[in-house]
């Protein structure tokens, strides 16, 4: 029985470690491994540039992004800088091609006041493509390639100064002047656009407005080796919800989401940041993605307008988002802009575990010491489950030695040796099993922190203590996780000893191998594993100590 009872822990810690592989995949935008849904979605149209069929007209950006990089001579560069965001225009169609984070930091380490260089998370260079795009299609109209000119104004926010405006005119193409307006605000990573139709023409005429965010396929700076988040695009539907899609999947046509909606948005989503367009509610649109010439990739809306009579104006309003991923700010602007921070499927419980540790860090000001913290409210939550696994434990503990004497007294008689282990057991009232069901109750717990700490922005460039100047890169000194594998070590030495010699050696290896995956972990999930070992060896010895059990490492014998 008490080979049973090992093998069920064992069988625990392997669950645990299968599911948080299926969470990794699920935030990557992999298929999960389990319960994986029917394609509930239309597959992503790829006929002329991408837009949906219906919807293209010879007018529409080539397919092959040949015009994506045109450089028409009369084009030029125009800045806006606020308190938060330092942007870029570009006068070839009014497109958004720099946008520098003023508060976020480019590199991870930690930074000081005199090496701070801003992040730049949209940039259109030789070695990295993001931007943002806008145009007009259904006819020979604007588009996010006509060369337009600056309306004249202020490019920096004064002081005293709420909002700040940049505009850009584009000539009559098809009848059609395109006015496309941005306004910058004090605080505030969203900017609202004003697209404005002015039809010069004697005919009424019908466009569309499309709206899209283009990217190469490079991942974020943040990730390793050992782990990686994902990196595409996202949209978000009331029929269909929240749907990644993969680059790979758009490369091969195979992508699938919700194209023909009312709601939602367009995403393109990257580990803390992310950029999004945000089309009005009500508004019928067409969902895109679609793959260009070398490894760039675009993804977007196509808005259906109303007819423009002769002599008339539309005014379109949208907003485009370009920050970090604050959960509390993202859901004060739309449904679901908050699950671009993906949980997959812990999303129920790390939603509630990320509230409390904003609550604890508003309090003690420092994102380490509010991960100390919350695992410490956490492990009080479940003490009493946490005891009395402890309590079986403890008690299987004193019966080691009792239960390894007969096992080599009856060790060439194993029904008798099954009979007399289970008399032992009844006669000291002693369930085998009574410390897995407190131990499986925590891991859906343990994995959604897990994910809280790997994916929340306010631990990126974060300090805790000392060395440690960034909680969401690795400890430079691998300090830590030298701590975190001594802790671990220890829990193990204060568990009996698996009768079973290969028991005990892999009673001894899983530990370690586990521990040494964490040497390349960011410091904080660390922290929250230290925190956890250290409390758990605390209320073991306590409750040990309270049965009377002698409290001794137990070590395996390696022969």
């Amino acid at each position: 029985m008490n080979d049973i009872r090992r093998s069920l822990l064992w069988a625990v810690f392997g669950i645990s470690v299968v599911m948080l592989w299926d969470a990794w995949q699920v935030h990557n935008g992999n298929a999960p491994l389990f319960f994986n849904q029917p394609a509930k979605t239309m597959q992503a149209a790829t006929e002329e540039g991408g837009l949906p069929a219906a919807r293209a007209t010879a007018s529409a950006p080539a397919a092959d992004g040949s015009n994506l990089e045109a450089k028409p001579a009369a084009q030029e560069l125009a800045s806006v800088k606020t308190d938060v965001l330092d942007l870029v225009f570009d006068s070839a169609g009014g497109n958004l091609v720099q946008a520098k984070l003023l508060k976020y930091a480019q590199g991870l380490g930690g930074h000081n006041g005199k090496d701070f260089e801003p992040l730049t998370l949209l940039k259109q260079t030789p070695e990295h493509t993001y931007v943002v795009q806008s145009g007009l299609i259904n006819g020979n109209f604007p588009n996010h390639t006509t060369v337009m000119t600056r309306v004249p104004g202020p490019t920096t926010l004064a002081d005293g100064q709420d909002s700040l405006q940049i505009a850009f005119a584009s000539p009559a193409i098809g009848g059609l002047k395109l006015v496309k307006t941005y306004t910058a605000r004090r605080g505030s990573y969203v900017l609202d656009v004003r697209h404005e139709l002015q039809n010069v023409s004697d005919a009424p005429l019908q466009p569309q407005l499309y709206v899209q965010l283009l990217r190469d396929n490079s991942s974020a700076e943040s990730e390793t080796p050992f782990y990686q988040t994902f990196t595409g695009p996202a949209f978000y539907s009331d029929e269909a919800k929240y749907e990644k899609v993969e680059f790979e999947d758009i490369a091969k046509g195979k992508a699938e989401f919700m194209v023909n909606t009312k709601s939602g948005f367009v995403a393109m989503v990257q580990h803390y940041f992310t950029t999004a367009w945000l089309l009005p509610e009500g508004q019928v649109r067409d969902n895109f993605a679609r793959k260009l010439k070398g490894d760039l990739y675009s993804a977007g809306s196509v808005a259906d307008l109303e007819t423009v009579a002769p002599g008339a104006t539309l005014a379109v309003d949208a907003r485009l988002f370009v920050g970090p991923q604050q959960e509390t700010l993202l859901e004060s602007l739309t449904t679901g802009l908050d699950l671009v921070k993906d949980y997959g499927w812990v999303t129920i419980l790390a939603k509630p575990l990320y509230w409390l540790l904003d609550k604890i860090h508003s309090v003690v000001g420092n994102w380490g010491w509010a991960i100390v913290l919350l695992v410490v409210v956490i492990k009080a939550a479940f003490y009493w489950l946490n005891a009395k696994a402890y309590r079986s434990m403890g008690k299987m503990k004193a019966l080691s030695p009792r239960i390894a004497d007969m096992r080599e007294r009856l060790k060439d008689k194993p029904q008798q040796m099954q009979q007399e282990m289970m008399r032992i057991y009844k006669e000291e009232k002693v369930n085998p099993l009574g410390g897995c069901l407190p131990i499986m109750i925590q891991i859906p717990v343990f994995i959604a922190l897990y994910w809280v700490l790997l994916s929340s922005v306010e631990m990126r460039n974060a300090p805790w203590i000392g060395w440690v100047a960034d909680l969401s890169t690795k400890d430079p000194y691998f300090i830590l996780p030298v701590v975190m594998t001594l802790t671990t070590f220890i829990q193990t030495a204060l568990n009996p000893v698996p009768p079973d010699p290969l028991q005990a050696k892999l009673m001894w290896f899983m530990p370690l191998a586990f521990s040494v995956m964490f040497f390349f972990f960011p410091a904080g999930l660390v922290l929250y594993w230290i925190t956890n070992n250290t409390l758990t060896i605390l209320q073991q010895w306590q409750i040990n100590k309270s049965m009377g059990v002698e409290m001794k490492f137990q070590l395996p014998k390696f022969k």
